[in-house]
């Protein structure tokens, strides 16, 4: 049985909202129905996002890089399953998805977890009499990440690893038309994490995503897509925050 609910304070959650068809591309029928996640279960995801935050950003460096390590063990071991359904999901061979894409996750996640252990500042020194200088790095807290729909599976391991490996939470919103694998993923970091230090939300970027951006409580927006996407990220994104968004992906190419 395929796994179809949003992902909500280490929870799964169906949606309120209205159903989106997840057509398979080689056949072109229905793989499910995912129902997008309310406006107030888009709030709950945040809302626990936020509060994991308060433990979560204050884990060491080893406990983050293990638990990293732990989901990365998982998805090896279910490597062929998730290769199966992501063939399925977006249409790509399965020949390339288990033994190109597979690897790449799995490796995402296992070098976020050697990176979590190198996060310590540099440059400390006597500069200027009677001061110290020194880098502090600290986690910026809930993050709102939304992927697309080409590499549903890798996008969400590209922007998960780096944003948990620093103490950040996050809420993730997959493409409307891919999000089953993403949604798998969500449901295994449920198991390994600690409840909301990772939620997704499924739904379309028009409401979901919408929501998601604007919310006062969200320090950061990650978003992979056109111009047009992150250019609309940014004019959602409330005026008196102080939040950063990143759009690389977005950016145009010369």
């Amino acid at each position: 049985m395929l796994q179809t609910a949003s992902v909500i304070d280490g929870a799964l959650v169906d949606g309120r909202g209205a159903p989106d068809a997840v057509i398979d591309p080689a056949s072109g029928k229905t793989l499910a129905e995912v129902h997008e996640a309310a406006p107030e279960q888009v709030d709950a995801a945040v809302e626990a996002a936020r509060r994991a935050f308060d433990g979560w950003g204050q884990t060491t460096r080893q406990e983050r890089s293990l638990l990293l390590l732990k989901l990365a063990d998982r998805i090896e071991q279910d490597a062929t399953a998730y290769a199966d359904l992501e063939s399925r999901n977006c249409g790509k061979p399965r020949a390339r998805v288990l033994p190109d894409e597979l690897p790449a996750i799995i490796d995402c996640f296992r070098f976020f977890a050697g990176a979590a252990r190198v996060l310590g500042g540099c440059a400390a020194d006597e500069y200027i009499a009677g001061h110290t200088s020194m880098i502090r790095r600290d986690p910026v807290g809930v993050v709102a990440q939304i992927t697309p729909w080409n590499y549903p599976l890798m996008m969400a391991a590209w922007k998960l690893a780096p944003a948990l490996a620093a103490g950040n939470t996050v809420v993730l919103k997959p493409s409307e038309l891919t999000p089953l694998t993403t949604l798998r993923l969500g449901a295994l970091a449920a198991e390994v994490l600690p409840p909301g230090v990772v939620n997704v939300v499924a739904g379309r970027g028009d409401t979901v995503g919408a929501r998601l951006i604007a919310h006062p409580a969200v320090r950061m927006v990650s978003v992979t897509g056109s111009i047009a996407t992150g250019q609309k990220c940014s004019r959602r994104r409330p005026r008196t925050s102080s939040a950063r968004t990143s759009s690389w992906e977005g950016r145009r190419r010369c």
